[in-house]
């Protein structure tokens, strides 16, 4: 059994963030990883939307990060897998890893954010960071005067295929079935746009390329036709669903239809104590900078919450060394 103040699963932007401030608010800090610090920046080649970095290295800004954090005292559990958060009858929460440890806080903060559903093609993992991408708000400036593909039929690809418009010549819309899923206002938006050319019935099988330049191409199979080509694109941004790991979470918390968390604007979830920031948590959008800004939420209200558990702690002790005090006189003949 490990004692500290807070325990923050996930050392993504999120959890990184949440670190920094409670480790500068004093609070013993255990940071648990299941990998080395990072999250999805280690998929990521390059950012260009982080405040004061133009443009910057994906694991260069996690190195960065990690280091703030560790500055101010957090302590770094890494390829430490966490299996369950269970909140205890006495108001304490127990994070259980993999390797059997028990950390126990008053508090605690997920920021295991999410993981983007992937295709499972050839090439997808190989050319990952080097033309596939799962964010185009993210990635989208890099594919400037290119063409790209974008695969998916919800509103996420339909709505993000419009948004790479911005930036590349030429957006080929993949879907599996002749009908969008998503909104009619967002399929309107992609059917006016002349940038946009839907290929129905398709899916991709595999992703071309070579390690030094990257993507080159996607390979197609029309379901309808049986035809089989090669699309000639530089990018590829994948849109099949995102899926929120709550799944280390013990017991009922309020989530919306996606299985994203609710929290207050402290962000604490329907669970007192247990805190939640960034791809987690249910919000209009998911950057480093929204998931650094939910966590520095999130950090300063544990700590708060922190201050008012072990006040409620001790004056509990205090009454219950009265009543026992009391008690022994009684027992003993009446008050002395």
């Amino acid at each position: 059994m490990r004692e500290y103040d807070v325990v923050i699963v996930g050392a993504g932007p999120a959890g990184m963030t949440a670190a920094l401030y409670t480790g500068r608010a004093m609070l013993r800090t255990a940071v648990l990883e299941r990998g080395f610090p990072g999250g999805e920046l280690l998929n990521t080649e390059y950012l260009d939307d982080v405040i004061g970095f133009p443009k910057i290295l994906g694991y260069e800004l996690a190195e960065k990060f990690a280091a703030h954090a560790k500055q101010f005292g957090a302590e770094f559990f890494e390829t430490t897998s966490v299996t369950s958060v269970t909140k205890m009858p006495d108001g304490y929460f127990h994070t259980e890893a993999e390797t059997g440890d028990i950390f126990r806080s008053p508090a605690v903060i997920v920021t295991a954010g999410g993981t983007p559903i992937k295709l499972g093609i050839p090439g997808e993992l190989e050319y990952a960071g080097k033309g596939v991408s799962y964010c185009a708000i993210c990635d989208a400036a890099f594919f400037k005067q290119q063409i790209v593909a974008v695969v998916g039929g919800g509103d996420a690809a339909v709505e993000e295929a419009d948004f790479v418009t911005r930036y590349a010549t030429k957006v080929y819309l993949i879907h599996r079935r002749h009908e969008f899923r998503a909104s009619k206002i967002l399929q309107q938006h992609v059917f006016e746009n002349p940038k946009i050319e839907v290929i129905w019935d398709t899916i991709a099988e595999k992703v071309e390329g070579d390690p030094q330049q990257g993507m080159t191409g996607l390979r197609l199979h029309n379901l309808v036709t049986q035809k089989r080509w090669l699309l000639d694109a530089t990018g590829l941004f994948i849109f099949v669903g995102f899926r929120p790991n709550t799944g280390v979470i013990t017991g009922h918390f309020d989530h919306d239809v996606m299985g994203y968390v609710l929290t207050d604007n402290a962000m604490m979830s329907s669970i007192p104590g247990l805190f939640v920031a960034g791809d987690l948590r249910a919000q209009l959008t998911r950057q480093v900078t929204t998931a650094s800004g939910d966590a520095t939420t999130a950090a300063i209200a544990a700590d708060k919450y922190i201050t008012r558990f072990k006040e409620t702690e001790r004056d509990g002790a205090r009454d219950a060394t009265r009543e026992a005090v009391e008690s022994s006189h009684i027992s003993a003949g009446g008050y002395t």
